[in-house]
């Protein structure tokens, strides 16, 4: 069996926008007519400049490959150039294909994903969300540049708690927020004393509000240098997160090492970095104890098993990122399903809303967990027909530069 056609679809995420702006997916077909599809992670480039550079990859190293090569596909993409040292561009285009070529070997030998690599552990897997605003807030929200002028789930703590509650009501058991304010591209910083307050309030009145019902999540996507981190990890220790996410930013390893070792709040890492050799340093700096790769950025399922064999080793869990399209939380599904040391999923609330119409039929989400596939493959399939109606015309990419639900 060879890969004999590939397709890209850039899809327009409609408002609200979660999880990006747009989404891009990779389509391979074999000679033998069957089909795979991966995503591949938002890039720093306009969606047109990515469709170009995943065609290139296809052209050149993909065409004419046996699907089940995937260790010799993927040793050749990566060294392309003779660089072996991949960017997260090139990570991001070898990870869509690489989980691409997964989806098509499932079908082939009708096993979920999850069979060929290790077989099923857990048989439901617990999901996180994030706070998000009323949906009738949202495109305000997005779209005007007095909303941060406005009350809503990012700035007010008191209404953080109120959508708090409304997610354990319907059965999360975990939530994040990212209540330290807005990013700047002078990051890291000190905060300010009316920053660190501000986000203790959220902490305390959210935990106020869900009790024991639900695990906290602090996020803050590398905002402060390590002695701020420090300073506000003491203040929000007496309410017990379940971590503290990114402290500090990803490529200052020793620093993220001096705040893990300052606070019993356990650190997450991940997101932002892009191969199992980054993954490794962290590990072995025991500069945090939880893992956050994003399939889409990290090179595919099996560099993300890899990293997940290697934190195993090291007594560390994996929490993998979403914040995208649900192809990629479709191999989530399946690198959680067959990891011993698997925590917690990322997702976009219940999965619902525009994740599910543009798949043929929705991802499984019940009271808090989502239920890992019994299809072959990754177990979805990609509507295309709603992909081609939501073409991306180039509005919302201020989104990509930052991509979690937080003011800009």
């Amino acid at each position: 069996m060879k890969i004999k056609e590939y397709r890209v679809f850039v899809v327009e995420n409609p408002p609200p926008h979660y999880g990006g702006a747009y989404w891009t997916f990779v389509k391979l077909i074999t000679d033998s007519k069957i089909e795979g599809i991966g995503e591949v992670y938002s890039l720093p480039f306009h969606p047109s400049v990515v469709e170009k550079m995943i065609s290139d990859i296809c052209e050149r190293y993909v065409i004419g490959h046996d699907p089940f090569k995937i260790e010799q596909l993927w040793r050749r993409v990566y060294s392309s150039g003779y660089s072996q040292r991949s960017d997260l561009s090139l990570m991001g285009i070898l990870s869509g294909i690489e989980t691409a070529c997964w989806d098509i070997n499932g079908k082939a030998l009708e096993k979920p994903v999850y069979e060929l690599l290790g077989g099923l552990v857990h048989p439901k897997l617990r999901t996180y969300t994030y706070l998000y605003p009323d949906h009738h807030d949202e495109d305000r929200l997005y779209n005007y540049p007095e909303a941060d002028e406005k009350r809503n789930v990012y700035n007010d703590p008191d209404l953080a708690a109120e959508a708090a509650a409304k997610y354990a009501d319907q059965g999360f058991t975990a939530l994040k927020f990212d209540p330290v304010g807005p990013y700047s591209v002078y990051d890291p910083r000190m905060l300010s004393l009316e920053s660190m307050d501000r986000a203790e309030r959220f902490v305390r009145q959210i935990r106020e509000a869900v009790g024991n019902r639900c695990d906290l999540l602090f996020g803050t996507h590398g905002q402060m240098t390590p002695e701020s981190a420090i300073r506000l990890a003491k203040k929000i220790e007496p309410y017990d997160p379940l971590w503290f996410e990114e402290p500090v930013p990803p490529e200052n390893l020793e620093a993220m090492k001096r705040v893990a070792e300052s606070t019993s709040i356990p650190v997450a890492t991940g997101e932002r970095l892009a191969t199992k050799y980054e993954f490794a340093q962290v590990l072995q700096k025991q500069a945090a104890g939880i893992l956050q790769m994003a399939l889409g950025r990290v090179g595919g399922l099996l560099e993300a098993k890899k990293i997940a064999g290697m934190a195993e080793a090291h007594y560390a869990l994996i929490a993998p990122h979403l914040y995208c399209g649900p192809v990629e939380g479709a191999a989530n599904i399946h690198l959680d399903a067959c990891s011993p040391n698997f925590l917690i999923q990322e997702g976009i609330e219940k999965w619902d809303g525009f994740h599910a119409k543009i798949l043929k039929k929705p991802i499984q989400w019940e009271e808090g967990y989502v239920i890992p596939p019994s299809e072959p493959g990754l177990g979805i399939e990609l509507n295309e027909e709603v992909a081609l109606q939501h073409p991306y015309s180039g509005k919302g990419l201020h989104l990509e530069m930052h991509p979690d639900p937080v003011l800009l």
